[in-house]
């Protein structure tokens, strides 16, 4: 596959996250009272699916590294538009919940894959520029999802609106069909022994450049997802704002996260990954810190959340490039397995901040959102000022549980 083409697949795999996600967030508030649901079953609706997809990976990860990455991805995006269109068509919330669940755990195979397949064609360092390059393709599609759901569901219902997603699964089923090639060099015809597997993950979990990236990701993730699970009732059902308004609010998050992006390729050359992190870390940091403060302070105003989000968007956008190539690096000849326990862990932290922000909003405040951000922001400058800066420069040989995978 041409550069171009690897780039263009990454950008489509790991888009279908924030498709999954964003372009539905308007529709929350709506479908809630259209199905007469408590905001704690909505949640569900988010929640659930990331644990789904968190779990979904495990097994999918090894899969792609006993069978190859092209099978993996055609069943998974295949049952994706098919768990899309039965949440279109869902009659009650507990059916929307499964179809939800159903397209989380389909959504795993195409975003472990995407992560595997850029360490089975680049060493880490290089990885993590394309990763940056194909994540600001992931920008721009979350730039289109929240406004294009805001949209969608204003002319033709929330279920319009969540049917979309069907067709963009459907688009990346026919791209992967007709031009992905197989990356993987040589498939492991022992990755789905279980004593084997369960051995190689405990290698990665003692692995410190593994524990050290993935615990960024997973920090980084929630801070992702404290803002996309309360944005919408914050910003629609406490500041009053419209869908359409608050669509625009999701679009400059997203070209926030886009610059970020930029900013990880112009930093990587000069400071490597370590020094990369820990000057985006004091970005989020600042924007964390001082959204909890403002919040505090009784400050309830739209200003007030995007502004010091600004700075934690652009923090976002160096964050996951780095941290997940970084996590994968020592692992070539597993990096299937690798990339799922990395998402793994991922969503099991956010499947918590999900649990708490269920019951948390039932509060009409923003501080449940900001005071979520400010936390996880203190988490990443510690974990970027102690765990990355030691571990993060070197990409030591995986350890002998993780290389029996091979």
């Amino acid at each position: 596959m041409s550069p171009a083409l690897v780039v263009l697949v990454l950008a489509l795999l790991l888009g279908i996250q924030p498709v999954t996600t964003d372009l539905y967030l308007p529709t929350l508030p709506a479908l809630t009272q259209a199905l007469g649901a408590r905001v704690s079953q909505a949640q569900l609706t988010l929640t659930a699916l990331l644990l789904a997809f968190g779990f979904a990976q495990l097994v999918f990860g090894a899969l792609a590294d006993r069978f190859g990455r092209r099978p993996v991805l055609l069943a998974g995006l295949g049952a994706y538009v098919l768990a899309a269109l039965g949440t279109a068509l869902a009659p009650s919330i507990e059916v929307l919940i499964a179809a939800r669940t159903v397209q989380g755990a389909a959504m795993g195979a195409a975003v472990m894959v995407a992560r595997a397949m850029v360490r089975d064609l680049y060493e880490p360092a290089e990885g993590a520029r394309v990763m940056s390059r194909a994540l600001t393709g992931l920008g721009i599609i979350a730039c289109l999802c929240a406004p294009l759901g805001g949209l969608v569901s204003d002319l033709w219902g929330w279920r319009a609106a969540l049917l979309s997603t069907a067709v963009f699964g459907g688009l990346a089923f026919a791209l992967i069909a007709l031009r992905f090639r197989e990356s993987l060099a040589r498939p492991d015809p022992r990755a789905l022994e279980p004593g084997r597997l369960v051995a190689a993950w405990g290698g990665m979990l003692r692995h410190p450049v593994f524990t050290s990236f993935t615990a960024l990701t997973a920090a980084a993730y929630a801070l992702l997802f404290t803002f996309l699970a309360s944005s919408s009732f914050v910003f629609i059902n406490v500041l009053g704002l419209s869908k359409p308004a608050y669509g625009l609010v999701m679009l400059w998050n997203s070209l926030s996260y886009i610059a970020g992006t930029l900013l990880c390729r112009r930093w990587l050359p000069r400071h490597g990954v370590p020094g990369t992190v820990c000057r985006a870390s004091l970005l989020s940091l600042v924007g964390g810190v001082c959204m909890g403060a403002l919040a505090l302070a009784g400050v309830q105003a739209v200003w007030a959340i995007v502004l010091p989000l600004t700075l934690v968007m652009v923090a976002h956008g160096v964050h996951q490039p780095c941290g997940q190539t970084g996590a994968i690096g020592p692992f070539p000849q597993a990096a299937g397995a690798a990339s799922a326990l990395n998402g793994f862990v991922q969503m099991v932290v956010a499947f918590g901040v999900g649990a708490w922000l269920g019951v948390a909003l039932e509060e009409h405040s923003t501080r449940p959102l900001a005071l979520g951000i400010a936390f996880w922001g203190v988490m990443l400058a510690l974990l970027a000022w102690t765990l990355v800066r030691r571990h993060g420069g070197a990409q030591p040989v995986a350890n002998k549980a993780a290389r029996s995978t091979a």
